[in-house]
């Protein structure tokens, strides 16, 4: 698989054909198609697809115009890479462009994300400026070595908030928050390298009281690179959470052109895509504040 994930990179702009593909690693097309799902998590057209909006986004970013990047991908029309482009990324690319990572995609090393138990592909993020706004919620304490941000300590509240306190629908009861959606966030003082304090809030409008015993924190205008989980089953969620994590950490952020922001807060955000009662897979957001790394 990782030979044809490589055959692809090097090919991304020509056309590309499954039975080749196939042919290339010795099986029949219908048990390579069959191999490749189960592996990596897409149809191999789906993939390649998706790969070549990806390296999209970098012509995007660059300005190129839209018309020249779809041609260069392989489309034959303008109309024809704005649907795709649109059913894949949920904006058309015009309106994209503002949210495109400055550097290529990185390379794909399946055997790193297998270790990971990533759970399938990341993908690139999308970068958001997102303007300041206040979260309230409750904090949980704990002992934990070597914990400075939320990224050291990934999928927390399903490890260590106890499964009897009914945190959720406390908060939404309590601050009734008009967007759906939960922050998990690192409190803890880089002073401190034997304690975390980690804060499990929703979004809070500050002209409601807050209740005893809630802690509030103003999360100032931040661009993040924000990264989707690959959709899993709820039973690799954590995993998933955690293979992304070093993902985005050793692989994505060395390779990128950015580095953290560490004057804003990184946190993990789960919404209704991670009710594993609604949804066969699921997945939850990772919020990653980022700079343009220094050119000296």
């Amino acid at each position: 698989m990782q030979q044809v994930i490589d055959y692809i990179e090097e090919h991304i702009k020509e056309d590309i054909k499954p039975e080749e593909l196939a042919k290339l690693v010795g099986y029949s097309p219908y048990h390579f198609y069959r191999i490749f799902d189960k592996h990596i998590g897409y149809t191999i057209m789906d993939y390649v697809l998706k790969r070549k909006l990806q390296y999209a986004l970098h012509g995007l970013a660059q300005g190129e115009k839209i018309i020249q990047i779809a041609l260069e991908y392989g489309f034959e029309t303008h109309s024809g890479f704005t649907k795709a482009f649109k059913k894949y990324f949920g904006s058309p690319p015009s309106l994209y462009r503002l949210h495109c990572p400055l550097s290529l995609p990185p390379k794909l090393d399946l055997f790193s994300l297998h270790v990971k138990k990533v759970g399938g592909i990341v993908m690139q993020p999308k970068i958001v400026q997102k303007p300041p706004f206040h979260i309230a919620g409750k904090t949980f304490e704990s002992t934990y070595e070597n914990v400075l941000y939320t990224r050291d300590a990934p999928a927390f509240w399903d490890q260590r908030i106890p499964p009897d306190e009914a945190i959720e629908s406390t908060l939404y009861k309590a601050l009734s928050p008009e967007k759906h959606g939960e922050y998990c966030i690192n409190l803890s003082s880089t002073n401190l390298v034997d304690s975390f304090t980690y804060l499990f809030a929703v979004n809070f409008d500050q002209h409601i009281q807050l209740p005893a015993g809630l802690t509030t924190l103003h999360i100032p205008e931040t661009t993040y690179a924000v990264f989707r989980t690959p959709l899993v089953p709820v039973q690799q969620f954590v995993s998933s959470i955690k293979g992304t994590w070093q993902y985005v950490l050793e692989d994505w952020l060395p390779q990128s052109l950015y580095e953290v922001d560490e004057a804003s807060y990184d946190f993990e955000y789960y919404d209704e895509h991670c009710h594993d009662w609604v949804y066969e897979k699921i997945y939850m957001e990772i919020y990653l504040p980022i700079k343009e790394k220094s050119k000296e």
